[in-house]
């Protein structure tokens, strides 16, 4: 007996989306897909006292060096020097250092003795023995030894000026220069400075670094390291007539508050405008206050960025577990971060701007972070469809969405990011495509959007037969299969060739139950599903 086709329904639901909506469902944050992070900054240095490229500006607009000075360290004044002499430690914890000179000179032991010492380089060691007085052979000498210059400079890897006192502590040899006060700074100013800068932008230097010199001096053994700890001193190879005649020039003069040696910070670059001390380092030094630097402009360093990275890169730059995936910096008062809120996939972290400067190689704390994502569609695009991109473009003057068309990328169009920088966006694609956005010349990780082939059925009008369409057309010869639902499981129950008008036909009994077609991949496209057919049959 012949059986009649009682109920042929479509039901238009996209492959693998729920069977009901629920409207009032709340609204779920954006997710974060894999973030690039956009570091862009002001200024090179801590940021607090003298800005050398600001001084170095403020001198070529005639500025005199006092003011320069004045500017930087508000509320203080110009006086005397308290002290001559300073004690810098050379070197320290070696087994052996070479000391000499091109002259004949002296070296007085521990127990006040002087001796005599012919010119030449000598090799010491913790036994401190050396040849003295005319003596070929060399002899032990009580310490410390204080080497004397005759008519020419003593010299360890650099000549300085001065003596130079040699001691053992802990069983290894430590060097310290005693030295004028002024003739230090002979040293320190070309090393800290171009010596070819503005005669007044090297006086302010030259008062700066005197100050902190003695403003900074440590108690003990010696006052002052020969690096960055205190101040660059390279000793007479780096002097310069410039930066001699800029010392001498300011001969004495120290930056004074309330009577007292200032601690005259200093640094490369402010990029616009310094910091406070408190904002740095938590404690607030009355003179050391944010300032405009208004000529800090003409530095290399007044901008810099974007640096590039993903959140792979931060984690193991920030010792975090797991992958960034948003930096969210909070300021100080003068505009730098004061500390940065780190989020990750499996923690948060909140960081001082200073550590983060340290562990990212930035050149200063005053950055801003830009962040580009983009989330592909939950599922494929179907042909002739559009489909949803949400990401990120937060701290970006614009962002642009590209897509990849054969082997170069083409922009789509600018993107509006809303107050928290998310963005949505509705695309079109015709083929499986990639995706990106920039900003500028950096680009976020591209992803994937696939496309799916549009599969409908026709409405079945006898039980022996199912017809439909797939689009495009282009997908002509492609073979879709029949599948009935059992249970979980989709087995095929037949299969058609899609004919160059884009129909196909298939000849199979139909019974109750729920059917699909599925046409296969290639040419640019994924797997694509009909929307399922209710069959009812009597």
């Amino acid at each position: 007996m012949r059986r009649t086709l009682v109920l042929v329904s479509v039901l238009v639901l996209a492959a693998g989306s729920a069977a009901h909506a629920h409207t009032s469902a709340p609204a779920q944050p954006a997710p974060v897909g894999a973030a690039t992070f956009l570091v862009t900054g002001h200024g090179w240095g801590h940021g607090v006292g003298l800005s050398q490229y600001g001084a170095y500006g403020y001198a070529q607009k005639g500025v005199l060096y006092d003011a320069i000075v004045l500017h930087y360290f508000p509320g203080t004044e110009l006086g005397a020097a308290p002290i001559s002499r300073v004690r810098v430690l050379l070197t320290s914890g070696t087994a052996t250092l070479d000391i000499g000179s091109t002259a004949d000179f002296k070296v007085r032991d521990g127990t006040g003795a002087v001796h005599t010492v012919t010119a030449g380089k000598y090799t010491l060691a913790p036994a401190l023995k050396l040849a003295v007085d005319g003596q070929t052979a060399s002899r032990a000498l009580p310490g410390p030894l204080l080497f004397q210059p005759g008519a020419a400079a003593l010299g360890l890897k650099h000549r300085f000026r001065g003596s130079i006192q040699v001691d053992v502590t802990a069983g290894k040899l430590r060097a310290i220069n005693m030295v004028g006060l002024e003739q230090y700074l002979y040293g320190v100013v070309p090393s800290e400075m171009p010596f070819m800068w503005h005669p007044e932008a090297l006086k302010a230097q030259a008062v700066v670094a005197r100050s902190y010199a003695l403003a900074t001096r440590r108690t003990g053994a010696f006052d002052l390291y020969s690096d960055t700890r205190s101040q660059v001193y390279l000793g007479i190879e780096h002097e310069r007539p410039s930066t001699t005649a800029a010392v001498n020039a300011t001969a004495g003069q120290v930056v004074l508050y309330q009577g007292e040696v200032a601690k005259t910070y200093f640094f490369s670059t402010s990029g616009g405008r310094t910091a406070s001390a408190e904002d740095a380092w938590g404690e607030p030094v009355p003179y050391l206050v944010s300032v405009p630097d208004p000529y800090d402009s003409i530095s290399p360093h007044h901008d810099w960025g974007p640096l590039v990275f993903t959140g792979a890169k931060l984690a193991k730059a920030l010792k975090m577990k797991g992958v960034v995936v948003d930096l969210q910096p909070a300021l100080n008062a003068s505009g730098r971060v004061k500390v940065l809120n780190v989020i990750g996939t499996k923690g948060t972290l909140t960081m001082p701007g200073a550590d983060v400067r340290r562990r990212l190689g930035l050149r200063s704390t005053w950055f801003s972070v830009g962040v580009l994502s983009l989330i592909a569609p939950p599922q494929p695009v179907t042909y002739g469809g559009r489909g949803k991109l949400t990401g990120v473009a937060r701290g970006l003057t614009q962002a642009v969405l590209q897509q990849l068309q054969g082997d170069s990328w083409t922009d789509v169009g600018s993107l509006k990011a809303d107050q928290d920088g998310l963005v949505t966006v509705l695309v079109k694609p015709t083929v499986t495509t990639r995706y990106r956005l920039t900003s500028g010349k950096v680009s976020a990780a591209s992803i994937r959007v696939p496309v799916a082939p549009l599969a409908r059925f026709y409405p079945a009008r006898t039980p022996d037969r199912l017809t439909g369409y797939v689009r495009p057309t282009s997908l002509a010869g492609t073979t879709v299969l029949f599948q009935r639902q059992e249970g979980a499981a989709w087995p095929t129950v037949g299969q058609a060739v899609v004919d160059a008008n884009g129909d196909f036909l298939a000849k199979l009994q139909l019974t109750t139950g729920v059917y699909r077609a599925r046409v296969s991949s290639g040419h640019g496209y994924v797997v694509g599903f009909s929307p399922v057919l209710q069959v009812s049959t009597s």
